[in-house]
């Protein structure tokens, strides 16, 4: 079972470095007929959430309007299998496309490559989290390039190639796995100086990471 995952794991990256990606924030109508790299970019967020099981083509056929469908039922959303402004916005906070995830696999890697597995995926979901917090910025780049929120992007270790096990913990962490509780913040109680983040709400502690609210 778990070659099995690897290996669907390995085609679904595989898959998505054919696809192109489209803009971040259009709201491009898609709907049953549709065809070009938005609907890839479609195919590959819903991949990722296990909604689409299908070979991606860049197509809008029956198995991705019927993708669409579950993802909006699944989000309260309008399930009529359009994708319009309202499952674009609802897509670009549950989901990330093909550019988006090795951001999050950078950041992964460089932040904690060397914690156990749950606190890889711990990384991830607080990036997911931000993403899906007023508090934030609303996209994966506004998040981790705002000044001063990554260490890893401060020191330049982001620009590291990520391994396997990073892209494998950042697809959890988009679909939905958070060991952190809700945690909008981490830190390494060892190094950590500012007397501000000690005073945030704390979830959980995964190997060397507090988390916090």
């Amino acid at each position: 079972m778990k070659r099995l995952r690897m290996l669907i794991f390995l085609c679904l990256l595989a898959a998505g470095a054919m696809a192109a990606d489209a803009p971040a924030h259009a709201d491009v109508l898609l709907k049953h007929g549709s065809s070009g790299d938005y609907v890839w970019d479609l195919q590959y967020r819903l991949k990722t959430l296990s909604l689409f099981d299908q070979e991606m083509t860049g197509y809008f056929g029956p198995h991705t309007r019927q993708a669409v469908v579950n993802f909006q039922r699944k989000y309260g959303l309008p399930a009529d299998g359009v994708v319009g402004p309202a499952t674009w916005r609802a897509l670009r906070k549950y989901s990330l496309n093909k550019s988006e995830m090795d951001i999050m696999a950078r950041v992964i890697y460089s932040e904690a490559r060397g914690e156990p597995y749950k606190g890889q995926v711990a990384v991830g979901a607080v990036v997911m989290n931000r993403i899906r917090s007023a508090q934030f910025p609303d996209t994966i780049r506004g998040v981790v390039f705002q000044p001063g929120a990554f260490t890893a992007v401060a020191d330049g270790q982001y620009w590291l190639t990520p391994n396997t096990t990073a892209y494998k913990a950042a697809l959890d962490a988009v679909r939905g796995w958070d060991p952190t509780y809700g945690a909008l913040y981490y830190f390494n109680p060892k190094t950590a100086t500012s007397k501000w983040i000690w005073s945030r709400q704390q979830t959980v502690t995964i190997g060397n990471h507090i988390f916090a609210r």
